[in-house]
Order: structure tokens, then C-alpha cells, then sequence
């Protein structure tokens, strides 16, 4: 029998970043020796006192409320205002499956084109595709850091005409780990006002924030138009929970009314311990603080040593500022590639693979031109419990310590600098 599908659904390809984790995982199955630089998944263990939040509420089996636990929605307003000075309530929230499936059901809701800086995470895209809404690029500029500039965002809206239209912002950044200054935001936050636009602010990387500058966000200088969404995957290390979480300001209550209505009739409501020990992880933050301080200062540093590592090698690369992803290109290198027949970023990253057994993706999986070289490198593989364990403070690492607790990270920075050898003969 030959089924006919929605044809929304039929250009629709497995989420890049999950099918490079599972063809790197059975790479590894296989015996080979795979430098995991493709998948965005924190590498630390979930804090114990999550854990035990968990177990201890493994009883829990009844239905919960549709917009989340109650207790719940009240811990994470106040996580948000304590931390970021956010003005959300508890009613303000809702809870989802990770704020991946709550980031769909939003750009789902809401009518008008979806405007994306470019490049940014694998999924906005396919997502618009399938409720068939228009995609408007707006490209960046390796010169910027990849930040969208409030002159790009101001064209691209004007393009857009007078329908309404949705802005997704994702900062701290993946793929570029770009972060925004406060006077950018101020700016962006004036454009998006000037036009009405409404935000989906992705904050999933808010606390692994490592620059000299504060996180700053849309939410503070445009809390009219902006829903903020997070969640547990990252900063709590608990990715498997599926837990996400969206703040939605009053102004918007019509949005968050249409979203419990879809709620309730798909997931009903997130599996009742998941909403416990996530209770745990909001509500007693002070004694989570210390791990997610500590992961941020582990992060900092291999994301410091690989973005030296690129540029001594003479990739392009920006710093990053935040999240655990760097966005380096080959383009210093594109006539000995061209020389191979290696003209897009897919084929690098194929050869990559193949030859050097190393994991990354391409920028064309992140709305960049299939010709640009640059990839995206996660700088997750390594032994996060070994490492969270034994840290000594990015101040105090020593050589030897590094090679003994980041060995892929070393390899991996290894294998780059021999498969750009071979390229220069």
C-alpha cells in the first residue's frame, strides 16, 4: 500500500542534528575512532538533586494540568524575573516536551511569514515548512559575528509588506555562539516595535553565557511582542527530560489561550515526574548554581581552546560568546578543495567524515548557501561527569590535564590541522 501524504511533509528530511548523532554513534558502534563534533547535547550528568526529584516522584501518574503544573509555572516566572528581571506571572507560562515542540506549536498559531537570521538552528526552517508559512532569510555577516543588524532586520521587514510577521531569535546562538549587546538589543528592539513584529526570543543557551558582556533580551526592551522560551536540555544538562518551557506576555493572551487549546488536544501535558523534578530544578535553583556555573566555566574554556585552535590553523572563525558551538569556515582553503571537487560545505563535511572520522555539520543545514564552507562544531565530546568532577577552574588547567580529561577535543583539533596538511600537499 502506497500511502498519500500531506505534501507539506513530503520535502521533509530527519532533523540534521539528530541524524548526524545517530551515524556517528553507530560509526562508533562499529569500531571506528569518531570525534563527535556534530551533536548539540550538553555532556554533564543531570544534577543529582534533579535526579532525586525524579525518583522521588516516580508515584506521580495523574494527569496534569494542560499549561503545566502550577507550582511549576509560579517557579519558573520567578526563576526568570530573579534572573533576568523578567515581568512574567505563572499564568504566563506553559509547559511543553522540550521547547523545541513548543517553539512548532507557536510558529503554527501565528499567522505571517517567519523571518530567520542567518545561520541559525536546523529546525526553524523545516518547521515553517510544514504549516507552509514563508521563510524570509536575513543574512549575516562572518564580519558581525553573524549578528543580525537592526539595517538587515528593518529590509527585511519592510520586504515583508504589511502582514503580520514573526521574528525568531535565538540568543545565545547555535550554530555561531554569537551573543548581542545590550545596545543591539536596544536597537533590534525598536525595529521589531516599529513593525509590530512578533518574537519567539530562544533562550535555551541563556545561562552558558561566557563573555565580557551580560545576556540581554528582546524580552526586556520589547516585553509586548516577545514570548521567551528555555527549558532543562541545556544549562540543566537534562536534554532526554523533554522539557521546555514558554513565557507569553499579557499582550499576546490570545496567542497563549489558542496554544492550551492545542495543547490540550495533542500532548495534553508533559509526563507528570518530568514536571516535578524540572519544580526542583526552577524553585531551588541556588543549589543548582554551583553545576551550572561550573559546566559554563568548563564550556568557556574548550570553546576558547578549539576557536584558537581554528584560527591557528588559519580557518575563519568567530569567537563565541555563549551556548557550546562554533561556526568556523574553510574558505581560506577553497582552491585546494575546489581542486578535490569540493565546492559546498556538504561535501566538506562528507570528506571530513570519511577521511579524518570527525562529525561536524554543514552551514547549508543552517540556511547558508551550499557553496559557503563553513561547518558547525559542537564541542561536546568529552566525559562530562569525569570532567564536572574533577575541574580545577578554567585558571588552573594545565596541559597534561587537558589531554587527560578532553582527549577528543585535542584529536579532534588534530585531525583538522592533518586533513588541511594533505589539502596543501
Amino acid at each position: 500500500m502506497r500511502p498519500v501524504l500531506n505534501p507539506l511533509v513530503l520535502s521533509l528530511k530527519e532533523s540534521a542534528t539528530l541524524a548526524i548523532n545517530l551515524k556517528a554513534l553507530e560509526l562508533r558502534r562499529q569500531g571506528e575512532n569518531i570525534v563527535h563534533f556534530g551533536f548539540g547535547q550538553s555532556p554533564f550528568p543531570v544534577p543529582e538533586i534533579i535526579q532525586q526529584a525524579l525518583a522521588d516522584n516516580a508515584d506521580k501518574k495523574d494527569y496534569l494540568p494542560t499549561q503545566g503544573l502550577p507550582e511549576l509555572c509560579e517557579a519558573v516566572s520567578l526563576f526568570y524575573k530573579n534572573e533576568f528581571g523578567y515581568d512574567f506571572k505563572s499564568s504566563d507560562v506553559c509547559v511543553g516536551p522540550g521547547s523545541k515542540e513548543l517553539i512548532f506549536q507557536i510558529i503554527y498559531l501565528m499567522e505571517g511569514p517567519l523571518l530567520v537570521p542567518v545561520p541559525s538552528w536546523v529546525s526553524y526552517g523545516p518547521q515553517a515548512a510544514l504549516r507552509g508559512k514563508e521563510i524570509i532569510p536575513i543574512p549575516t555577516s562572518r564580519e558581525n559575528n553573524y549578528r543580525v543588524t537592526p539595517e538587515l532586520l528593518d529590509r527585511a521587514c519592510y520586504s515583508a509588506g504589511q502582514s503580520q510577521k514573526l521574528l525568531i531569535f535565538n540568543n545565545p546562538n547555535n550554530p555561531t555562539g554569537a551573543l548581542y549587546h545590550e545596545t543591539e538589543i536596544k536597537e533590534i528592539a525598536e525595529i521589531c516595535r516599529a513593525y509590530q513584529v512578533i518574537v519567539i526570543s530562544d533562550e535555551i543557551y541563556a545561562m552558558i553565557d561566557f563573555d565580557q558582556w551580560p545576556m540581554s533580551s528582546l524580552a526586556t526592551y520589547y516585553p509586548e511582542g516577545t514570548i521567551v522560551s528555555g527549558g532543562l536540555s541545556k544549562s540543566f544538562a537534562a536534554g532526554g527530560y523533554r522539557l521546555g518551557v514558554v513565557l507569553v506576555p499579557d499582550s499576546l493572551e490570545l496567542m497563549m489561550s489558542a496554544l492550551k487549546s492545542v495543547v490540550s488536544e495533542t500532548f495534553s501535558a508533559v509526563s507528570a515526574p518530568i514536571q516535578y523534578a524540572a519544580l526542583k530544578a526552577y524553585r531551588d535553583f541556588e543549589e543548582v548554581r554551583p553545576f551550572v556555573e561550573k559546566t559554563c566555566d568548563i564550556y568557556k574554556y574548550v570553546m576558547n581552546y578549539l576557536h584558537t585552535r581554528f584560527i591557528d590553523m588559519g580557518l575563519n572563525c568567530p569567537k563565541p560568546a555563549g551556548s557550546f558551538y562554533l561556526f568556523p569556515d574553510f574558505d581560506n582553503f577553497r582552491k585546494p578543495l575546489h581542486e578535490r571537487g569540493i565546492i559546498t560545505s556538504s561535501a566538506l563535511v562528507n570528506a571530513l567524515l570519511a577521511e579524518s572520522g570527525i562529525a561536524v555539520l554543514p552551514g547549508s543545514d543552517f540556511y547558508m548557501p551550499a557553496t559557503n564552507l563553513g561547518v558547525r562544531v559542537a564541542g561536546v565530546d568529552f566525559d562530562g561527569a569525569r570532567a564536572v568532577e574533577t575541574w580545577p577552574g578554567s585558571d588552573h588547567v594545565t596541559k597534561d590535564y587537558f589531554h587527560a580529561f578532553f582527549p577528543k577535543i585535542e584529536q579532534g583539533c588534530e585531525l583538522i590541522q592533518s586533513f588541511l596538511n594533505r589539502l596543501n600537499g
